[in-house]
């Protein structure tokens, strides 16, 4: 068993959200503010399709590698369809990340404003209902995700739909991880130290051991262990600039298993919630004080940073 000692994130019920939204606005960016991460129970997306998603993930990652490969889009970034075995790089790594992944995105209308900025999907002839089960899945997300942004707002003393123009027909993927069965003497971990790219991470799977965060606090790594379907949530690195460092984007990792599960595949579902390309991201003024000067005095837009990081990680080359 790995011995990280447990974070204390808290569990929230996102059904507080409806009766006390105040309430759980408050424990929720309290959370955020404390650790980066919170971990959210009864977020509306139902078992059945989560299991059926679970089902099409592992049948998708066991298609043969040259089927797989045949959906992967080179110099495409890794926006859509599939990316192979150690191709992304935690920024500053040595080693590249052992896992492969596949990407959903926002399914756009003919001649949509965001069409040159954001890709078409790539659907797999295999699983048949892939499609359907996916764009389902990604519509939940979505909606989720707006609930934990309107009480984010609300946290920051924002009117509660301030962020519902920046995300409308955003920049959104939904990941689908598979972290394969690993030697005893690989080179590397699942996913190297690393901080997301996005507004928040929306993350189902995590309930197998390996997710870890570094506490700013102690400089200590912490495991995160949800009980058994909720979700965990953290800020990710458009937010930490929007907020100016209020809400921080926490280094997090996924390590590789004790030697009893090396032999086991391990899945993940995060749901990177994104703006939508035009969108500014530029420093909240309630969040530039005499005691936190203004970091980002240079507005950015989300597509243009978007594509700074995917340089560093890998996704892009230069």
């Amino acid at each position: 068993m790995l011995d990280t000692p447990l974070a204390q994130v808290p569990t929230l019920s996102l059904t507080q959200q409806a009766s006390d939204p105040q309430a759980f606005a408050a424990e929720f960016g309290a959370s955020f503010q404390r650790y980066g991460f919170a971990i959210v129970a009864d977020h509306g997306i139902s078992k059945p399709l989560i299991e059926r998603a679970w089902a099409e993930t592992a049948a998708l990652f066991a298609l043969p590698h040259e089927e797989k490969r045949g959906y992967f889009k080179a110099g495409g970034g890794g926006a859509r369809g599939y990316t192979p075995f150690k191709t992304e790089i935690a920024k500053g790594a040595s080693a590249v990340d052992l896992k492969e992944f596949w990407h959903v995105g926002r399914e756009l209308p003919a001649g949509h404003r965001y069409a040159d900025s954001m890709a078409p999907n790539v659907w797999p002839a295999r699983p048949e209902t892939f499609r359907d089960t996916f764009l389902e899945l990604f519509t939940a997300f979505d909606r989720a995700g707006d609930r934990l942004l309107s009480a984010i707002a609300r946290y920051l003393g924002l009117a509660p739909d301030w962020f519902d123009p920046a995300v409308k027909d955003g920049n959104s993927v939904l990941r689908l991880l598979h972290y394969p069965p690993i030697p005893q003497d690989a080179e590397g971990v699942r996913a190297g130290a690393h901080e997301d790219i996005n507004l928040i991470t929306l993350l189902l799977g995590a309930e197998e051991a390996g997710l870890e965060l570094l506490d700013r606090q102690t400089g200590q790594w912490m495991a995160i262990k949800p009980p058994e379907g909720a979700m965990v949530v953290n800020v990710g690195d458009m937010l930490q600039r929007l907020t100016n460092h209020l809400l921080p984007s926490t280094t997090h990792r996924v390590v590789n298993p004790p030697p009893e599960r090396r032999g086991h595949s391990r899945y993940s579902m995060p749901f990177f919630l994104h703006p939508a390309p035009d969108f500014l991201i530029e420093t909240l003024p309630a969040t530039i004080t005499a005691d936190n000067a203004n970091r980002y005095p240079t507005p950015i837009t989300a597509h243009d940073y978007l594509h700074e990081r995917l340089v560093e990680i890998g996704l892009i080359k230069k």
